[in-house]
């Protein structure tokens, strides 16, 4: 029997095993003697009982694997099973790429309907509306995809919009509607100026309504079609109604867009308008309307397009960064009581102007289709000579108008320096 007990050290060593005739027993050292129990064993403990493990993760991935959903989709039978299946590779490898957008470096020969889906996936994220990475990611689309991103687009009385998102609203390309009635910009907005770019060249309906502008502002923004042929060359509508500083020389810089079907002055600040009517008349083709042409109703320009939706995340993040501001209803409420206003709404401000429009007169032109003559035969050579003659006169008056409009090109200096910023 081999037997070892250290009764002279006061340390606790816990229990002591001897093993004899081949059995293990445990020595009571209380009682000094030796007890046939089998011992229980401790579960081995690597750490104690108070040791804890927090796993620290980054919160961006956190967040990206909060939004993304499962890979599971579940749905119920008609016993009322729940059975799963599992979601195609495309769809995964889909919202990955969603998740990631703003990484991408170029789209230039990816197929549409495949980027349709990335960008509806990414829209569906919010991806567009982040600050930085939102735009760096919808350059990416417009610069692959041009109009497919946005054909049309319609921001009228969204001044805020204009303000906060004017980077994106940039980066939109090949557009063919633009709508910005009711936004105050004035001649110096950086949006104005953008118009006269090759991006936007491709824009035929352009509604400049109530905007503040000016004949200065209509002298930059025609100084690329007057002189160099580029710009708003393919502009079929433009409506200037509701400016009341465009006076007549301001309507002498848009004779320069030869395209032009429809045009709006309404409410502008003309002297002479019957003889404004004439020149409009002789040297672009358009005549004055007496009824309201349907051309300039605000209800037909929607914004089309994939990014639809974006638009109106945009929106809505200006809208609730304004929400704070109704708490003041009550502040606005004594100042009503007390016989002081505010401020009015932008709203009411475009349809008393509309009013102001009405009560001045409607000047809207617009061009005549030429209608094929079904008379008969001799009708028609008789009338030949009378052609011919009108022919000729109507060459003659145009060849007056050139000597006169070589007389009156001269550039001047501020048109060099304009011309010389493009």
């Amino acid at each position: 029997m081999s037997y070892c007990l250290h009764s002279e050290s006061h340390l606790d060593t816990g229990p002591i095993y001897v093993r004899e005739n081949g059995k293990l027993h445990v020595v009571n050292q209380g009682a000094g003697g030796i007890q046939n129990v089998t011992p229980k064993t401790r579960p081995f403990r690597l750490f104690s009982r108070g040791f804890s493990v927090e796993l620290c993760m980054n919160r961006e991935d956190d967040r990206a694997r909060r939004q993304r959903t499962d890979h599971f989709i579940f749905t119920y039978t008609k016993e009322g099973n729940l059975r799963y299946s599992a979601k195609s590779l495309f769809s995964l490898v889909l919202g990955y790429i969603s998740d990631n957008v703003d990484h991408i470096d170029s789209l230039i020969g990816f197929p549409e309907q495949i980027a349709e889906k990335l960008f509806s996936a990414a829209e569906a994220r919010q991806k567009f509306t982040e600050p930085v990475t939102g735009l760096r990611a919808l350059q990416k689309f417009t610069e692959a995809y041009g109009n497919l991103v946005l054909c049309s687009l319609c921001l009228r009385n969204r001044y805020l919009v204009i303000s906060e998102k004017l980077e994106e609203i940039k980066s939109f390309r090949e557009l063919t509607c633009l709508d910005l009635s009711c936004c105050k910009l004035g001649d110096e907005h950086e949006l104005l100026e953008h118009l006269t770019k090759e991006a936007l060249s491709s824009v035929k309906r352009l509604l400049l309504k109530d905007n503040s502008l000016s004949d200065a502002g209509l002298r930059r923004m025609t100084a690329p079609v007057r002189v160099l042929k580029k710009g708003l060359e393919n502009l079929l509508v433009l409506d200037l109604s509701c400016n009341p500083k465009i006076t007549d020389v301001g309507i002498g810089y848009l004779l320069s867009f030869k395209k032009l079907n429809c045009l709006d002055i309404s409410g502008t600040g003309l002297k002479d308008v019957n003889a404004v009517i004439k020149r409009i008349q002789m040297q672009i083709g358009l005549v004055h309307s007496k009824v309201p042409l349907n051309e300039f109703d605000h209800s037909n320009c929607k914004t089309e397009g994939w990014a639809e939706q974006t638009v109106l995340q945009w929106e809505q993040a200006v809208m609730e960064a304004i929400k704070p501001q109704d708490d003041l209803r009550s502040r606005t409420a004594a100042l009503h009581f007390y016989g002081k206003t505010h401020r009015i709404e932008e709203v009411v401000k475009c349809k008393l102007v509309e009013a102001e429009t009405k009560a001045s007169g409607n000047l809207q032109f617009y061009k005549k289709k030429v209608q094929n003559c079904h008379l008969p035969l001799k009708k028609e050579v008789a009338g030949s000579h009378e052609l011919k003659n009108n022919k000729k006169r109507a060459l003659a008056e145009q060849e007056r108008e050139r000597t006169s409009k070589q007389k009156h090109l001269c550039l001047t200096v501020e048109d060099w320096d304009l011309l010389n910023t493009y």
